[in-house]
């Protein structure tokens, strides 16, 4: 069995799987250009899923498996791969950690002054009147109750926060006060300091968040994206900031990325602009292949229950 990746994973990863699965066939490329020419022998592919398009499946007359070894599969041709009937399953899951740490830091990078407190160490300037406020105690209501989600409640917690969630179903979960379907976060807006954003990417959640949602946020309140960039069109985001709807704006996804040099994001001064790094984390390729592992002595045996399979008709 010929196992391909178009990701590129380390070296010690690479000797790590080739001795563990001696009897399979490992080939590792640093990218599609390179991987595409050994595709048509593949029967599975490694990807981080943005490298696909229908052309290439159609080249793929012996796939079976694709893993992601990230969360995201919008950019995936669905249509093809559904055709042919081949399984996929990502790396779902393990953002939670970078990505509820990035959230809680940049809460106290807005509420503790981080950027004028940088701003007055470049000047060399002692102002003792800069405004200190504290996270505890306050309001989080998180867009996506997902694995993350639940990780960044679960920090909240240690926050002494109210915790609201909003997902799909409504169910209850753990370290989350309330749960409410999807049409029924207007409810809870009006309540929140802080809301959170880790919805993911689906036809479902296409611009999901509008200026009446910000309009029915509290004018202190600090609103988070990093989940994907279509679920809140930027202008939106800019005339709630402007309108002073929020007091302040955290970007780490957007429609274009990267973001234009041109955009007005990077001069407001009330939004933080960051490079879609929320996830970044030394352990993510360990973390992504373990899940591989366990998936692909799942194969290897002929089993079902596969980690993380994905209906890619649905996006999840």
């Amino acid at each position: 069995m010929m196992i391909l990746s178009s990701a590129k994973i380390s070296e010690k990863h690479r000797t790590r799987l080739r001795d563990r699965y001696s009897d399979e066939t490992f080939i590792f490329c640093n990218h599609m250009d390179e991987a595409k020419h050994y595709i048509s022998d593949a029967d599975v592919l490694l990807t981080y899923g943005d490298d696909l398009n229908a052309d290439l499946i159609s080249k793929t007359s012996r796939l079976k498996w694709i893993m992601v070894l990230s969360a995201g599969i919008e950019k995936m041709p669905a249509k093809a791969i559904s055709k042919r009937g081949i399984l996929v399953t990502n790396a779902r899951g393990i953002h939670k950690y970078p990505m509820a740490e990035y959230a809680i830091s940049m809460l106290f990078q807005v509420y503790r002054q981080s950027k004028r407190l940088t701003a007055n160490e470049k000047a060399k300037k002692w102002d003792k009147s800069v405004r200190m406020r504290e996270i505890n105690g306050r309001t989080m209501l998180i867009a996506g109750a997902g694995s993350i989600g639940q990780e960044v409640a679960r920090l909240a917690k240690a926050f002494q926060m109210t915790v609201y969630g909003v997902s799909k179903s409504g169910k209850s979960l753990e370290y989350f006060d309330q749960v409410v379907k999807q049409d029924a976060i207007d409810q809870l807006l009006p309540k929140a300091d802080f809301v959170i954003s880790v919805l993911p990417g689906t036809p479902e959640t296409k611009d999901f968040f509008t200026y009446d949602h910000f309009r029915k946020m509290p004018d202190h309140a600090v609103f988070l994206n990093m989940g994907r960039g279509d679920a809140v069109r930027g202008e939106v985001i800019l005339k709630a900031v402007r309108s002073e709807e929020m007091a302040h704006a955290v970007l780490d996804v957007f429609e274009e990325e990267p973001l234009p040099e041109d955009h007005p994001f990077w001069e407001e001064e009330r939004v933080t602009v960051t490079p879609h790094l929320s996830g970044v984390s030394p352990h993510y390729q360990t973390r992504a292949l373990e899940i591989f592992e366990q998936n692909l002595q799942t194969y290897l045996n002929g089993g079902t229950n596969y980690v993380n399979k994905i209906d890619v008709t649905r996006g999840y």
